[in-house]
């Protein structure tokens, strides 16, 4: 039976490595699948998911799976986004129309929340819809769980004000624990100049 998957995480949870490890399970059990991600989503070059730790793939953006005919999508056992949270509502219900009525499984990775504490757009509506939710977990420099997402500036102080998409900036986000994010405490080790 087919169903919406959304597996979310703070930065640094792995979630993208996780995308291509799905998708290279499937493909090694010789089942096809299908990678992508929002053309939002530039910083790792044209057609291309590529995780922190070195693992890549080539991939299609969002709306030329759009433009696939059903038949076409159906012959994969599986479709994997990278990047949910910068899907819209339309485009989340697209997914769980592919899963209901077309009987695609599709599994998504994402950011549940931006730096301000804020619900991405994509992120509510797969809250929302989907059937399963998970999270992908990491930990903060205290040990703690890390579920929030800390951007910092040139002098490494968190800030919580601007755009929500800032893209190519991953070397301005860390992920925290609720405590740290609140108070913007990045930790005794931490050096802007390691980043």
């Amino acid at each position: 039976m087919a169903q919406l998957y959304f597996k979310y995480g703070a930065m640094g949870s792995s979630k993208t490595a996780n995308a291509l490890m799905a998708r290279f399970n499937y493909e090694e059990r010789g089942q096809k699948t299908l990678l992508v991600k929002p053309r939002l989503d530039t910083r790792d070059g044209d057609h291309m998911v590529h995780s922190r730790i070195g693992l890549e793939h080539p991939c299609i953006y969002f709306d030329e799976m759009r433009e696939m005919k059903e038949d076409t999508l159906q012959e994969y056992a599986c479709i994997i986004i990278d990047e949910a949270q910068f899907l819209t509502r339309e485009e989340v219900y697209y997914l769980v129309h592919l899963v209901d009525d077309c009987r695609i499984p599709v599994i998504c990775y994402g950011l549940r929340a931006d730096f301000k504490g804020e619900l991405f757009p994509g992120s509510y509506h797969l809250l929302v819809l989907a059937d399963k939710l998970e999270e992908v977990k990491t930990i903060c420099w205290c040990g703690k769980k890390a579920a929030f997402n800390a951007r910092f500036d040139a002098q490494g102080r968190v800030v919580k004000e601007g755009a929500q998409v800032v893209l190519g900036a991953n070397d301005k986000y860390i992920g925290l624990c609720r405590r740290h994010w609140i108070s913007g405490d990045l930790g005794p080790d931490f050096d802007i100049h390691k980043i």
